[in-house]
């Protein structure tokens, strides 16, 4: 049995994830802002009872990432999934809102590596670990055919460059940390529009996890296994 700690997990992803992982027969370590008020969380906590921990999260607040740590204390986590995130309003070029550009790169990379940081000793004594950063195309500057979202394709093209540095810095602690890509998922971020459900990317964010090479880590994958340009 693992122990798998999800931020952001109380809705879409973050819930999916928490669901698949417990069905699974995982221990699950599930964060969110206000977890009391997801009806999805306290399902799960009536039908998994002490298999599944729910903790108060704010990525952006030191206190509050430092009240988990403490609650956490020296537990082993053999998975991070770093899914908390934050669109922030995709104004044009002319009208950036510098307060909300800020909230987006906390939320979206600052508060995850933050996370990581913090929690480095419960995954390295682990013996071998993995740090799933939740990314986007959206950062890819390979993949950028249509310009604009400066705010969201900037806080994740700075995650992708983090994970890639994390890759290398705690290699030697068998620590893997890849960047992965959901796909266009319909969630309240991804909107009515988008082509696959939470179950779906999930799953295949899942098998890519749990195949993880050590020579993949600092990689971008996307859900259904294949390279990401950078």
């Amino acid at each position: 049995m693992k122990t798998v700690f999800i931020t952001g997990a109380n809705r879409g992803l973050g819930l999916e994830f928490s669901r698949q992982y417990l069905a699974a027969g995982n221990r699950v370590i599930a964060t969110a802002r206000n977890p009391e008020d997801s009806e999805g969380l306290q399902a799960l906590k009536k039908e998994y009872g002490e298999h599944l921990s729910l903790y108060p999260l704010d990525v952006t607040d030191a206190n509050s990432r430092a009240a988990v740590s403490d609650a956490v204390g020296d537990r082993v986590i053999h998975l991070l999934i770093n899914n908390a995130g934050y669109y922030g309003a995709n104004n044009p070029l002319g009208k950036l809102d510098e307060a909300d550009w800020s909230k987006v790169f906390h939320v979206n990379c600052i508060g995850p590596v933050k996370m990581v940081a913090l929690l480095r000793s419960n995954l390295g004594n682990a013996g071998s670990a993995t740090v799933a950063m939740l990314s986007s195309k959206m950062g890819s500057m390979g993949d950028n055919t249509s310009g604009g979202s400066y705010v969201y394709r900037s806080s994740k093209a700075a995650l992708n460059a983090a994970t890639k540095s994390l890759a290398i810095d705690l290699a030697e602690e068998q620590i893997k940390v890849v960047a992965l890509h959901p796909g266009w998922v319909l969630t309240d971020m991804g909107g009515p529009n988008a082509l696959i459900d939470v179950a779906i990317s999930v799953n295949g964010m899942r098998k890519v996890i749990e195949g993880l090479q050590t020579k993949q880590s600092g990689d971008f994958i996307a859900y259904d296994g294949t390279l990401v340009p950078w």
